[in-house]
């Protein structure tokens, strides 16, 4: 099995307000940092080579990414102990705080790669039962399940999505 996450934030401003324009400039070399990190497998992209112009929810300042790894531990070194840190300590300074779950993990079998519909689904499943084996966080892990069969309870991808808009 392979971890796979979803993460959004809101953006502070526009996409082209100055405010969030550092934001978007570390972008490309943060992916860059992704692409060749121990344990990545794939990331969610358009044309431009990262997630930005994806627009899953009706909030033009909602932004997603969504990757899969070879393991939590990949994924938490990636998050956590390389360059991405930095754009992580200086998130409040580009996005607003977000007041439902912002950040899903979940299991995918080798080789699946998610649709967005699937990660919002996992997303809105978490933020409705809370940790679970169907989708979970870096705090409340859930192992990785044995043999063939998934949770029962997993979600469906036309499953509802998370509201645009919470304040």
């Amino acid at each position: 099995m392979h971890i796979a996450q979803l993460n959004i934030a809101r953006l502070r401003g526009d996409r082209d307000d100055p405010m969030v324009a550092e934001f978007f400039a570390a972008i490309d070399p943060i992916n860059a940092v992704a692409d060749v990190s121990p344990g990545f497998v794939w990331r969610l992209q358009e044309e431009s080579g990262n997630a930005t112009a994806i627009r899953p929810w009706d909030d033009d300042r909602l932004i997603v990414n969504m990757s899969v790894w070879e393991s939590i531990e990949a994924l938490e070194d990636y998050v956590y102990r390389s360059a991405h840190v930095g754009v992580l300590r200086r998130r409040r300074e580009w996005f607003d705080r977000i007041e439902q779950r912002s950040v899903a993990l979940w299991w995918v079998p080798v080789g699946h790669i998610p649709s967005i519909d699937e990660g919002k689904a996992r997303l809105e499943h978490l933020e409705q039962h809370g940790p679970t084996d169907v989708a979970f966080t870096f705090r409340q892990r859930f192992p990785a399940p044995v043999g063939p069969a998934m949770s029962e309870e997993a979600p469906r991808a036309d499953a509802p999505a998370i509201p645009a808009t919470t304040r």
